[in-house]
C-alpha cells in the first residue's frame, strides 16, 4: 500500500507490506533532479508512483517473505495511492471542491514584530534610586514582565532622570507589556467619569473585549461598577495622560449610545486650549452653565472633534457658546514662530504641561509645541498681538531656566574626578542637588545640566578638581606582551594598587 504525507516542504512516502516498512524522504532538488516550484510537483509524483509500483513488482519477483501473496496483491490507482489533502477553498470557490495541496500559492508572511518607545518622567517614576539602575527593582520588574508577556524591554536613563523604555515584540505582547510597565514602574493616579448606568455595558463590550482593548490602548485599569451597584461612576487608574485618553474614549462611547442630542464640532486643534481654558476650567464652567457634557480631546490626542451631549436645548446652548469662543479667537488672534533648541522644549512644557498652562493663564497666549518625537524646533505662539511679546519673554525665560554645559576632561581622568566610591561627585551633588552630571565613556567631556546659577557653581568645582589632578597625575600607554600582564598585576591585584 502506498500513501503520500506532505509534511511542511518534505514529502514522506511510505511503502508498507505485512512485515516491511520503508520510508523515502524527498526534499526538493536534494533527492530529485527536478527543481521546479511546488505547482509542478504533481508531474514528478506521477513518475515516482510508477517507480514505486515497479519497485513493488520487484519485491514480488524476489519473493520477500512476510508480504501479501501474489494472488492477493492489489495495485491501487493513482488517486488511491496519493489522495489529495483537504484544504479550505479560496474565496469564491465552492466548499465541496477539494483544494490541491500542490497548486495553492504560498501567501506572503507579514512582519509581526513592532517596537514602541515611550518616556516616564522623573516625577512619575516609582523607583527613583539611580545608584542601582539596571540591577534594582526596575530591572527585576522588567525581567518579570518580559517573562510574562514575551516582549523584549530595554531601559535607559534620560538626562532629566526619567526613563526611556523601548518595547519590542508582537503587537499583543507589546501592548500587554506596556500596560504592565505603566502599572508597575510609573506612579499611578486615579479619576472617575460618570456616564449613564445603561451605557456601562457598551464600555465593557462583548465578553469584555471592548474593555480589554480600551485598557491596552490607554495603558490604564478601568473599574466598572457591578450591575447591582447603583453607582454610575467608572474609576480609571493609570498615568495622567492615560487617564485623559481613557476618559475621552469612554465619553465618546457613552455619547454614541446616548439617546439625547449629540453634536460633533470639528474645530481646529490649535484653538482647543482657548475653549478648554487654563486647566480645563472654562469648559467645566460651560458644562455646568449649560447642563451639557463637553468632551475635548486631550493635547496628546491629535483630533479636532469636540463632542457635546445632553438635552437638546443644553447641547444647542453649549454649541453656540463654543462656536462664539472659536470665532472670537480666530478673528482676534495671530501667531508668531520661534526656534528653540529641542533639548530645551521640555523646560517650556514643564511637569505634566504645567508651564504651558502658566503662560496661558498669565498672558492668554497658547503655546503650541512640536511632538517630542519630531525633529522640529519650531514653537508657535497664538494669541492677541499685544500679548504675544510678554508670552515670548516667558517662553525664552523658561527655556533658559535650565543650562547645559560641557567641561573638557581627558577620558582617563574621569574615574579620578568621580573619586573613590563617587566621593568627589557626591559632594558636589549634595550641595547642588538640581544639577545633573553625566560622564560618557570614551569621550573627553563632562555634561552638566540644571539651573543656570547652580550649573556654573558645579562647573567651577569640577574644573578645580581637574586642574589639581592634572598637576599631580599624567597618563601614557605602554605596550606589553599579554603573557606578562598577570605578573604585572600581581596576586589578587597586589602590584596594581
Amino acid at each position: 500500500m502506498y500513501a503520500l504525507y506532505p509534511t511542511n516542504h518534505v514529502c514522506v512516502y511510505t511503502v508498507t507490506c505485512q512485515t516491511t516498512l520503508l520510508h523515502f524522504s524527498l526534499k526538493g532538488a536534494e533527492t530529485h533532479t527536478h527543481t521546479e516550484a511546488p505547482s509542478v510537483a504533481a508531474n514528478w509524483t506521477d513518475s515516482l508512483a510508477i517507480d514505486l509500483l515497479q519497485w513493488n513488482n520487484g519485491l514480488k519477483d524476489q519473493e520477500i517473505t512476510g508480504c501479501v501473496p501474489e494472488d492477493e496483491a492489489y495495485i491501487p490507482t493513482y488517486l488511491e495511492a496519493f489522495p489529495p489533502l483537504p484544504e479550505k477553498g479560496a474565496p469564491g470557490e465552492k466548499s465541496g471542491e477539494p483544494a490541491s495541496a500542490w497548486g495553492s500559492k504560498i501567501r506572503p508572511i507579514k512582519a509581526s514584530v513592532i517596537t514602541q518607545v515611550f518616556h516616564v518622567p522623573l516625577e512619575e517614576r516609582r523607583y527613583k534610586d539611580n545608584s542601582q539602575f539596571g540591577e534594582g527593582e526596575e530591572a527585576k520588574v522588567c525581567l518579570d514582565i518580559m517573562h510574562r508577556t514575551g516582549a523584549h524591554i530595554e531601559l535607559s536613563l534620560a538626562k532629566d532622570q526619567g526613563l526611556s523604555i523601548m518595547v519590542t515584540g508582537k503587537l499583543d505582547s507589546v501592548m500587554k507589556a506596556r500596560k504592565e510597565i505603566v502599572a508597575r514602574l510609573q506612579t499611578q493616579a486615579s479619576a472617575t467619569v460618570a456616564i449613564p448606568k445603561e451605557h456601562h455595558r457598551f464600555v465593557i463590550g462583548k465578553n469584555g473585549e471592548k474593555l480589554q482593548e480600551l485598557e491596552l490602548k490607554t495603558a490604564t485599569k478601568i473599574a466598572i461598577p457591578r450591575p447591582d451597584d447603583p453607582s454610575a461612576n467608572i474609576r480609571i487608574t493609570g498615568t495622567k495622560e492615560g487617564i485623559e485618553k481613557a476618559r475621552h474614549e469612554i465619553l465618546l462611547i457613552s455619547a454614541e449610545q446616548d439617546k439625547r442630542a449629540v453634536e460633533r464640532l470639528s474645530l481646529e486643534k490649535a484653538f482647543h486650549p482657548f475653549i478648554a481654558g487654563v486647566h480645563n476650567r472654562l469648559v467645566q464652567e460651560l458644562s455646568q452653565e449649560t447642563g451639557a457634557r463637553i468632551s475635548i480631546p486631550p493635547p496628546s490626542l491629535p483630533k479636532d472633534e469636540i463632542v457635546i451631549t445632553g438635552e437638546k436645548e443644553a447641547v444647542a446652548l453649549a454649541v453656540n457658546r463654543i462656536r462664539a469662543i472659536y470665532e472670537d479667537k480666530k478673528r482676534k488672534t495671530t501667531t508668531i514662530s520661534v526656534e528653540v533648541k529641542k533639548s530645551q522644549h521640555r523646560y517650556i512644557i514643564g511637569p505634566k504641561g504645567n508651564t504651558l498652562q502658566e503662560i496661558l493663564e498669565a498672558t492668554g497666549v497658547s503655546v503650541e509645541m512640536p511632538p517630542l518625537d519630531s525633529a522640529s524646533e519650531t514653537i508657535i505662539l497664538r494669541g492677541e498681538p499685544d500679548k504675544l511679546g510678554p508670552a515670548l519673554t516667558q517662553v525664552y525665560a523658561k527655556a533658559k531656566s535650565v543650562m547645559v554645559l560641557e567641561v573638557s576632561a581627558p577620558a582617563w581622568l574621569h574615574r579620578f574626578i568621580i573619586g573613590k566610591k563617587g566621593q568627589n561627585i557626591g559632594r558636589i551633588t549634595q550641595q547642588l542637588p538640581r544639577v545633573h552630571i553625566e560622564f560618557t565613556d570614551g569621550e573627553e567631556r563632562i555634561s552638566l545640566e540644571g539651573p543656570t546659577e547652580e550649573v556654573e557653581q558645579a562647573q567651577a568645582q569640577i574644573q578645580e578638581i581637574i586642574n589639581d589632578l592634572l598637576v599631580r597625575m599624567d597618563y601614557t600607554e605602554v605596550n606589553i606582551d599579554q603573557r606578562f600582564h598577570r605578573h604585572l598585576i600581581g596576586k589578587n591585584g597586589a602590584n596594581s594598587e
